[in-house]
């Protein structure tokens, strides 16, 4: 793995660190109260419907959806790829929940039920590792660019949903954007390392520096 890829991982994992002991103080709450959607009747609606496609439900339908049709084209690497990463970072991101134990914003605000805790958001690190690694293991070139536009797009959207529905402070959600960028990534890069040098990139050239 070489030094670029290294220095990209442990800023995410410092951002994520950032995010585990600086949050759920005044900045968090300020925040938190200028993205709350409970007195806007358009925009509750909509951050309920856009925090679906954060849900672990669907994160696992995308995710058997991608691999399926990663394989079907011949990427089965790439879609067992997938399939890794997604699963075990969401086990990671449930330890992660339970261990650091932080609670969530007053239940009063809360617009939709949750019962976990509040560290990192599960909905911004499903979205962050399904909807970026299909992006990024089953596109190529001019359509990987686009792929990843869109899927940043809407891994955004899903991570401002959780505090407008007033369910997490906003460093969850960038902690869980940081932790489900650094775990995809990291099992990407990883998986490179360790195949045969034939086989390393196979369609996908370079995550770094698509063509």
């Amino acid at each position: 793995m070489d030094r670029n890829k290294v220095v990209m991982l442990a800023a995410l994992l410092a951002l994520w660190l950032v995010m585990l002991l600086g949050g759920a103080g005044d900045v968090d709450r300020g925040l938190l109260l200028k993205a709350y959607s409970a007195d806007h009747a358009v925009l509750e609606p909509v951050a309920r419907f856009i925090t679906f496609f954060g849900e672990w439900y669907t994160a696992v339908a995308f995710t058997l959806a991608g691999a399926g049709w990663m394989a079907w084209r011949g990427l089965r690497r790439e879609a067992f790829i997938l399939l890794i990463a997604c699963a075990t970072g969401r086990i990671l991101v449930i330890l992660e929940k339970d261990w650091f134990a932080r609670l969530r914003p007053d239940e009063h605000m809360r617009l939709v039920e949750v019962s976990s805790h509040s560290f990192p958001s599960g909905h911004s690190s499903n979205a962050m590792m399904v909807y970026l690694g299909i992006a990024l293991l089953g596109f190529t070139g001019r359509a990987r660019r686009i792929a990843m536009g869109v899927a940043l797009a809407l891994i955004a959207a899903v991570g401002v949903s959780r505090p407008m529905l007033g369910v997490h402070w906003p460093s969850d959600v960038v902690g869980g954007w940081s932790f489900g960028a650094f775990w995809l990534l990291f099992i990407i890069w990883l998986s490179d390392y360790l195949a045969p040098a034939g086989r390393q990139t196979l369609k996908r050239n370079s995550i770094t520096s698509p063509s």
